[in-house]
């Protein structure tokens, strides 16, 4: 797109040399600018996360290993650049989240290898032998924990949904990091270990460094732990107890609004009114855009261009924004801002100037959704077959929204009833005077809209020839009954009275139907700094207490926010089973064992705990994106606890350990690689989280905090919950 706006950028360098002096063209959208932007600034958040995951592998691991492991993160990242342009795979703001995603999972690869053949050289073992024996050992394990995170951003991939299209690109990216993470760690991370690191003697004295002495603390914390499960579990179950309670008082949102820096106003006025008239009111709302919002020398924030559609909507410049039907009495004004930050000023500038000056109007005015979401956030959707019935249900509804705080603009698809003029042919009485409906409709078209008789073509161009009575619209009920019928067949006349009876009532100017059955849907905006669902848990209650004294055969249900998030959802949970089926039959393979499976799968939910208490400090929303964190956390949990759990069975089955030492012995030798891990995956998070917008944000908080939390299920839940289903007891000095 970016380059499709270069050329553009050249086509109205040629158009302006041409033109005469005076006529100035800009452009009424620039989705390439706002793309351009948005990838600059996430490519400053990744090289932010790059360096920061840089500083924290040379503070925690040490000058020399520090920068072995770090030798991974650039590599990986060019690998998987490369591979994403062999598949076809673009830089975007998705493509550069799932980078950053990944950017902390990735190094786990090389702090396992580099720290088992740390261990194994201070032991005595040859740097050959210990590289060799360690990439051995863990290439199996490593594999299954890369292949599991992957695996669980699949359901994003598979989705049949808008956003499964949009998000689908974190699967490829992520799966094709973490295999390239995977091979370069077995092969380069290897290689530079026996180049760089020193051959240290297993005796040799050193001072305590500061994971050696946290070492001894987490020892003494989890043999506690050991010895008092239940108490664990007890507290666990209170705190998973306290996230449900509160999990009510995290706001939810589907989609943020955009911050692309346009506004979008949406204009219809009484149904029947002239196209003059529509303009006229356009014109208004320009002339106080021009007045009070448009940048001058003294008024450096604001309203940069705008455009305006008068009859028709504009052409479609946003995933979110449909054209309406074209009409004479309606209108889309297309406003550019010049910064994000500006825009919800502007919205409630041009919304109060309508809302003071077109009382008669029904318009919205709102910044544009994101990632395809509804632009209305709230929609509810009356079906029945009376239209009567359904206009009063719909004034009851209106008038319920009004008193309801937070909400604006409220609206409904079918507008006003209009006075309509009803013909009701007599067939008899038609069929003796030799003419037939269609003779009737085609006279009835000639006198009021006029009817084409032939096309002017000029140039490219085909004017249609209408042919129309001049005096058409000062017609009244008892002229038109005077209408003379021509039938076409037999090339007599006979007024319009003699063949049909006419009436005036009043009707809906358009009757919409959902499944068939007639809907009018309600809709309204609501005010900046609330969510849909907040709004909705104020008028829910009195909706459903209405719904149940409307007539049999007259039902609601909710579109915008709710219904995008609802089926945004449905769409990934429906593939979620591939994916969980595809990690047990992982995690089966890797282990062999029903009960290392459970430990690993029971990790998952607790994980949800640290992503609530997140949230509701943060102050940020669960939106379709702190879905996505869930998975991501889930997938990165999986992976620490399928490493710890592989390392007790090394404990056991190679090193001859006891039950009670190879467990402590390996929660204590995968200690360092996973706090560096959780360390490096929340560094790596911090820069999407202050710089990635409304969008990206509330995903980084449920990534860092329920990372925060899983890394104590991980160390502690996970060797506690293998020593109960094992059935390994502990004393009071560790021994059975």
């Amino acid at each position: 797109i970016m380059a499709l706006g270069e050329e553009v950028d050249e086509k109205i360098d040629e158009f302006r040399r041409v033109y005469p002096h005076g006529v100035e063209m800009v452009r009424a959208a620039s989705q390439d600018t706002f793309v351009g932007k948005s990838v600059s600034d996430f490519i400053v958040n990744l090289v932010q996360a790059v360096v920061a995951v840089l500083v924290s592998m040379l503070v925690f691991l040490g000058l020399r290993t520090g920068l072995i492991v770090a030798s991974l993160i650039p590599v990986t990242i060019v690998s998987t650049l490369l591979a994403m342009s062999i598949v076809g795979v673009g830089l975007n703001q998705v493509s550069l989240a799932a980078l950053i995603i990944a950017l902390g999972i990735l190094v786990d690869n090389a702090i396992v290898i580099s720290e088992a053949i740390m261990v194994k050289m201070e032991n005595g073992v040859e740097a050959i032998d210990a590289a060799i024996s360690s990439a051995r050992e863990l290439a199996v394990p490593l594999l299954t924990s890369s292949l599991t995170t992957s695996a669980a951003f699949m359901s994003f991939f598979l989705a049949e949904s808008v956003m499964g299209e949009i998000m689908g690109q974190l699967f490829v990216v992520v799966t094709i990091s973490l295999l390239s993470s995977w091979l370069l760690s077995l092969t380069m991370i290897t290689l530079f270990c026996v180049h760089g690191l020193k051959q240290k003697a297993g005796s040799a004295e050193k001072k305590p460094g500061l994971f050696e002495r946290f070492s001894v603390q987490y020892k003494r914390f989890l043999l506690f732990n050991l010895r008092n499960r239940w108490m664990m579990f007890a507290a666990l179950g209170v705190m998973g107890a306290a996230a449900l309670f509160l999990v009510r008082f995290v706001p939810v949102i589907f989609m943020p609004k955009s911050d692309r820096a346009v506004v979008s106003v949406n204009l219809e006025l009484p149904i029947g009114t002239d196209i003059e008239r529509t303009s006229k009111v356009v014109d208004s709302i320009a002339a106080f855009i021009r007045k009070a919002l448009l940048v001058t020398a003294g008024r450096p924030e604001g309203v940069e261009s705008w455009s305006s559609y008068v009859g028709e909507g504009a052409p479609k410049y946003d995933l979110g924004y449909m054209p309406p039907e074209a009409n004479s009495y309606s209108a889309h004004v297309l406003v550019n801002t010049t910064s994000d930050g500006i825009t919800d000023h502007v919205v409630e500038a041009i919304d109060n100037y309508i809302f003071d000056h077109f009382p008669e109007a029904t318009f919205t005015v709102s910044r544009l959704a994101s990632g395809g979401g509804s632009v209305t956030p709230i929609e509810i959707r009356i079906s029945g077959e009376r239209i009567d019935t359904l206009y009063e249900i719909t004034e009851q509804l209106k008038s319920a929204l009004i008193q309801t705080a937070g909400t604006r603009n409220i609206t409904d698809n079918w507008g006003l009833q209009t006075k309509k003029i009803l013909v009701d042919i007599q067939n008899t009485q038609a069929q003796v005077a030799g003419v037939n409906n269609y003779d009737i409709a085609i006279s009835l078209q000639t006198m009021l809209g006029g009817a084409v008789t032939g096309v002017y073509r000029e140039a490219d161009k085909s004017i249609p020839i209408v042919m129309q009575n001049s005096r058409s619209s000062q017609l009244d009920i008892q002229a038109l009954e005077g209408l003379n019928i021509y039938a076409q067949q037999s090339g007599k006349s006979v007024p319009l009275k003699q063949v049909a009876n006419l009436d005036v009532a009043w009707q809906p100017s358009k009757i919409l139907r959902r499944d068939l059955t007639r809907t009018l849907t309600v809709g309204c905006d609501i005010h900046a700094g609330l969510t849909a669902s907040e709004v909705l848990k104020r008028f829910s209650p009195w909706l459903e207490q209405a719904a149940d004294q409307w007539p049999e055969g007259y039902t609601f249900e909710l579109g915008g926010d709710a219904e995008g998030a609802a089926m945004a959802m449905e769409a990934v949970a429906a593939k979620l089973p591939l994916s969980v089926f595809i990690i047990i039959l992982l995690l089966i393979a890797q282990f062999n064992s029903i009960r290392k499976l459970g430990i690993i799968l029971a990790t998952i939910p607790m994980g949800l705990i640290g992503v609530t208490f997140g949230l509701l400090v943060t102050g940020a929303c669960f939106s379709f994106t702190s879905f996505l964190g869930i998975i991501s956390l889930a997938g990165i949990v999986i992976n620490n606890g399928i490493v710890l759990l592989d390392r007790i069975n090394i404990e056991q089955t190679e090193l001859g350990k006891s039950p009670q030492e190879a467990v402590t012995d390996a929660a204590l030798g995968r200690f360092r690689p996973i706090l560096l891990t959780t360390a490096t995956t929340s560094l790596g998070l911090i820069p999407l989280w202050l710089g990635g917008g409304e969008m990206w944000e509330p995903m980084a908080i449920g990534i860092i905090f329920g990372l925060l939390f899983s890394t104590l299920l991980t160390l502690v839940f996970v060797p506690v919950c293998y020593a109960w289903l094992f059935r390994i007891q502990y004393g009071k000095g560790g021994e059975k």
